[in-house]
C-alpha cells in the first residue's frame, strides 16, 4: 500500500512541476528566457530547442538578447520567434536577435490572469482524476482480499490528506502568478 500511495504521490508532484512550468512560460511584462522553452528552430532539418542554437540573455529588465553560434540561424529563430504564439516581433540587427517586451495593458494582465485560473484548475481537476484512480485502485484490492476493509480506509484518508496538501499548493501558485501579473 505504501508504493502504490508513493507512486500516487509522484504523479501529483509531476501535475503540479508541469503547472509551474507551464507558469515559467507566462510573461508578466518582465522578460524572462523561460518564454522561448517552447520554440523550436529549424537546425539542418532537425527542430532544435532555441536554447540549443545561442545564448540568450537578459540586458535589461524588458529586453532578452538571442546571440545565435552560427550567423545563418538568424533568420531561422527569427521565423520561429514570429510564427510562435509569443506575440512580440523580434529586431535583427545582423549579428544578434532583440526581443523587446512592451508593457501589458490591464486587459491583457486580466486575460493572462484568466489563463493562470484556468491552467490552476486544469491541475486541480488532474490531480482529483489520480486520486479516483488510487480509490480504485484499493477497491479493487479489497475486493480480490490483498487488502483489509480498515486499509482501504485508511488509504483513502491518506490519499484525501495528500491531495488537500497539493491543491493548496497550486491554490497557492496560482495566486502567486495572479499577483506577479497584476503588479504594474
Amino acid at each position: 500500500m505504501q508504493e502504490l500511495l508513493k507512486t500516487y504521490e509522484e504523479k501529483m508532484n509531476k501535475t503540479l512541476e508541469v503547472l509551474q512550468s507551464e507558469y515559467g512560460t507566462i510573461r508578466a511584462g518582465r522578460a524572462n528566457p523561460h518564454v522561448l522553452d517552447r520554440i523550436k528552430v529549424d537546425y539542418y532539418g532537425t527542430p532544435t530547442p532555441l536554447q540549443q542554437v545561442g545564448n540568450i540573455s537578459v540586458p535589461e529588465a524588458r529586453m532578452i538578447v538571442i546571440q545565435p553560434w552560427e550567423k545563418n540561424l538568424l533568420k531561422v529563430i527569427e521565423k520561429a520567434i514570429l510564427t510562435s504564439d509569443l506575440g512580440i516581433n523580434p529586431t535583427n540587427d545582423g549579428t544578434v536577435i532583440r526581443l523587446v517586451f512592451p508593457e501589458l495593458t490591464e486587459e491583457r494582465r486580466k486575460q493572462l490572469a484568466k489563463d493562470v485560473k484556468k491552467k490552476g484548475e486544469g491541475a486541480k481537476v488532474a490531480m482529483r482524476n489520480i486520486r479516483r484512480d488510487a480509490n480504485d485502485t484499493f477497491k479493487k484490492m479489497e475486493k480480490s482480499g490483498e487488502m483489509s476493509e480498515d486499509d482501504l480506509e485508511l488509504a483513502g484518508d491518506k490519499i484525501q490528506k495528500m491531495i488537500d496538501k497539493m491543491i493548496e499548493k497550486v491554490d497557492k501558485a496560482v495566486e502567486t502568478k495572479t499577483k506577479e501579473i497584476l503588479t504594474v
